[in-house]
């Protein structure tokens, strides 16, 4: 049986590294693991997409509306956006943190004051945290992507030394300990 999962993030918040920490992981699992990155204006503070799918065999990385078992976003509105990829049964795991899109910011629009309250109302599970706050206690705001893979941690059923394992072994080494924490925190959260 396949699994997916979209990590959605804004462009700079490290959605990269976790699919890369999530697919190593996986691997070592002895999964088949395929993923696919759509950047789009990442650069520019565009939404960003990471697909990882894994299972016995896995034949695309592609994930289409209706397929994620788990979703994983970096901003409130991002959450929002991809939710129709969302299974029936998925879960949503989403920073609290409001980063305003283009639009919001030259005035053109307002951002969604109750997004996370209507993901709920439409039967969404979703499970927020203020990770901006965890990853600020951990060291640095950078280590928003590692609190939420560790909150996410548990849907995976994979015990949390290999997910340090994996951690010690994607992150760059003057920042392993710093995420270990963030991770820790997340998964106690």
């Amino acid at each position: 049986m396949t699994k997916s999962v979209m990590i959605v993030g804004v462009g700079g918040q490290g959605s990269l590294l976790a699919s890369k920490l999530l697919g190593r992981l996986l691997m070592d699992e002895g999964f088949d693991v395929k993923v696919s990155e759509v950047h789009g204006m990442s650069q520019r503070g565009g939404s960003v997409v990471t697909y990882v799918r894994y299972g016995e065999q896995v034949y695309s990385p592609i994930i289409t509306e209706g397929e994620a078992d788990i979703i994983i976003s970096f901003e409130k509105l991002e959450a929002a956006r991809y939710a129709a990829f969302l299974k029936k049964d998925g879960k949503i795991v989403v920073n609290t943190q409001q980063i305003d899109p283009m639009p919001v910011i030259i005035g053109a629009a307002e951002y969604p004051e109750k997004v996370l309250n209507e993901l709920t109302d439409k039967g969404c599970c979703v499970e927020a945290l203020d990770a901006l706050s965890l990853a600020e206690k951990a060291g640095s705001s950078k280590a928003v992507n590692i609190v939420l893979m560790g909150k996410a941690a548990k849907y995976f059923h994979i015990p949390y030394d290999k997910w340090i394992a994996a951690i010690e072994n994607t992150v760059a080494p003057k920042f392993v300990e710093m995420n270990k924490i963030a991770f820790d925190l997340g998964y106690n959260a």
